[in-house]
């Protein structure tokens, strides 16, 4: 399930953007109580005041407040806009003055700037395009035999990390584990024995090489550290590693509790969610790609 993830990175910024980050508000399009053209410029809201024939609206101002009250830091909170008084005066020394620089802007024409002409052409097609996204994927959902299904498919993914306390002992030959081992079973103390016979760097620690996960060693290694039929205070029967012979034996072990379906049913929904849309969104790409013939790219071009 996490492998999954690898190649999505550049689809989280849209979906997120869908699914209810700060432009989430704009591609909404809520149903307005009442939709006014009092003016050249039509508006959408509760109209609470006007700067010639710009319409300032209440909604704009409860959406600019939300998003400044965002940047405050919880331990400054008396900075937040929060009562009437305030927000009227947000209105008068915010909304207005942008307004009225808005106005000026326009008078001289700034609007025809080509930069500036280039700028809002491309904000109107990344707006445009995650609008089609959000009506593509908004009403796709996860059933519970989906989630479950996904649960028990990738269960051992739901474990806190195991770690496990292993001491080592490595020979060069398999006579000479053997002999080790027969040593082991006749009750000498495995410190012992890591420390006078071991050839491991571990063998100054009495063969101990503290709290490990998987990953430390190589592949047969955590087979045999970390298999269920290994408990604590045990030894490993003899195996061959890259440097020799080994055996193993289990001090302790923390971690590896199984975590139940309820206690990861909100984040199975949300990544099969996420899969879906990944997936409808692929297969609008592909075929609008299949259906165009005018794609050209110019590889020369690019430097």
């Amino acid at each position: 399930m996490k492998k999954s993830f690898s190649g999505l990175v550049l689809l989280v910024v849209f979906l997120f953007l869908l699914c209810g980050c700060n432009g989430s508000d704009f591609l909404n399009f809520k149903k307005a109580k009442v939709i006014k053209k009092t003016s050249a410029i039509p508006f959408k809201g509760t109209l609470i005041g006007k700067v010639g024939d710009i319409p300032l609206t209440l909604e704009d101002l409860n959406q600019d407040i939300s998003n400044y009250n965002k940047t405050i830091p919880d331990d400054q909170l008396e900075k937040k806009i929060n009562t009437r008084e305030q927000k009227i005066d947000y209105v008068k020394n915010e909304m207005v003055r942008r307004a009225l620089l808005y106005q000026e802007a326009l008078k001289r024409g700034l609007d025809q700037n080509e930069d500036i002409a280039l700028i809002l052409e491309k904000t109107r097609m990344e707006l445009l395009v995650l609008k089609l996204l959000k009506d593509e994927t908004e009403n796709l959902g996860v059933t519970s035999k989906e989630i479950e299904d996904a649960y028990n498919t990738y269960k051992e993914q739901f474990k806190d990390p195991e770690t496990r306390n292993i001491r080592e002992i490595v020979v060069d030959t398999e006579q000479d584990a053997k002999d080790v081992y027969v040593q082991l079973l006749q009750g000498v103390d495995f410190a012992t024995l890591a420390s006078g016979k071991s050839k491991a760097s571990s063998s100054k620690n009495g063969g101990s090489l503290g709290f490990i996960s998987k990953g430390k060693k190589f592949s047969q290694f955590d087979g045999v550290a970390f298999s269920d039929s290994l408990e604590v205070g045990k030894i490993s029967s003899i195996f061959k590693g890259p440097d020799g012979y080994y055996i193993l034996k289990l001090e302790e072990k923390k971690g590896g509790k199984q975590k139940t379906l309820s206690e990861v049913y909100a984040d199975l929904n949300e990544t099969l969610l996420f899969l879906k849309k990944q997936k409808k969104i692929e297969g609008l790409i592909s075929q609008l790609s299949n259906a165009n013939k005018a794609i050209e790219i110019n590889e020369g071009e690019i430097r």
